[in-house]
């Protein structure tokens, strides 16, 4: 076995959202209909083997942390949750050192949280020698969050249920071509922010006021929560409209937001949106990347010590 593994695990967002109604049997929340896509702007997540009677240690570095503090309560972090469910189910002592870097914006409706839990899953199947396919971690995953089974796999994908029923759509396939087709693929801008936004406050928004369809001030989208995210953080709306008169391709708020994705066709597209998004302070970062993406693992010439 290895003595520490790191996994690139890539953000998502929701190229469709159809949300439906509250299931009491999934704790209240609702069913999803949803065509994910994986982004990449990445999260790394080292593992390492510990001395037996470690137990768990993390280590939270990066920029833009937002209320992610390294120094609070560790076992409310996605990944932690992630390595004591798969310790739980293999049997395996939980002596790791955890170090997260991250690149992914925080509670911005880009699965950072997600794809650090995804990232521990890759990441301590190899470091611990299961070598498990992903079809069995995937329901370790779905006990832990709704996007977390679609960043074990990345690329585009299917999710039903709650968005934890995860159909990979395959490389090549019709539905892949298709999407390739509409613009959903190559270079794309994210615009995040300072702001977080909560995805409950978002989902209850929802709940209130519904997703807009009549609103004729509202720009059009697939995404059902995108207008109670703009009705809650409006400068999203603001980026939206300007990405798409800028000669984006596509231009939505990511998941429950307030983060906005634009797929742009060409760099001179890419540059018109920069320039408007900063003209009209409509985003506090761009980050200009690409799509799709997969999940990344690396075997670091490193070694773990009991701290």
């Amino acid at each position: 076995m290895s003595a520490a593994v790191s996994v690139d695990c890539p953000a998502k967002t929701n190229l469709t959202l159809h949300v439906g109604t509250k299931r009491a049997d999934w704790a209240g929340r609702h069913a999803l209909d949803t065509i994910y896509c994986a982004i990449n702007v990445t999260d790394t997540v080292t593992v390492s083997a510990a001395p037996a009677g470690c137990g768990v240690s993390l280590r939270v570095s990066g920029e833009h942390l937002g209320d992610l503090r390294p120094d609070g309560d560790i076992r409310a972090n996605h990944a932690v949750r992630a390595l004591e469910a798969l310790a739980q189910a293999s049997g395996h002592p939980a002596d790791v050192a955890v170090h997260i870097t991250k690149h992914i914006p925080v509670a911005a409706g880009l699965g950072g949280g997600s794809a650090d839990a995804a990232a521990t899953l890759l990441a301590l199947n190899t470091l611990w020698g299961l070598h498990w396919p992903v079809d069995r971690l995937m329901p370790i995953a779905a006990g832990l969050g709704a996007d977390m089974p679609f960043c074990l796999v990345g690329g585009y994908a299917h999710g039903t249920g709650f968005g934890e029923r995860v159909t990979p759509i395959a490389e090549g396939s019709d539905t892949e071509t298709a999407l390739y087709r509409q613009g959903f693929a190559g270079m794309v801008l994210v615009g995040a922010y300072d702001a977080a936004l909560s995805t409950p406050r978002v989902y209850a928004e929802f709940d209130r006021i519904g997703n807009g369809r009549d609103d004729p001030h509202c720009p059009r989208s697939d995404n059902d929560l995108q207008y109670a995210a703009i009705r809650l953080h409006p400068r999203s709306g603001l980026a939206v409209e300007l990405a798409l008169a800028a000669g984006a391709t596509h231009a939505f708020v990511s998941g429950s937001g307030p983060s906005v994705v634009a797929f742009v066709p060409s760099s001179g597209a890419a540059d018109a949106v920069t320039q408007a998004w900063r003209e009209r302070q409509a985003a506090d970062r761009i980050i200009r990347t690409s799509a799709p993406a997969k999940p990344v693992m690396r075997i670091p010439a490193s070694v773990s010590d009991c701290r």
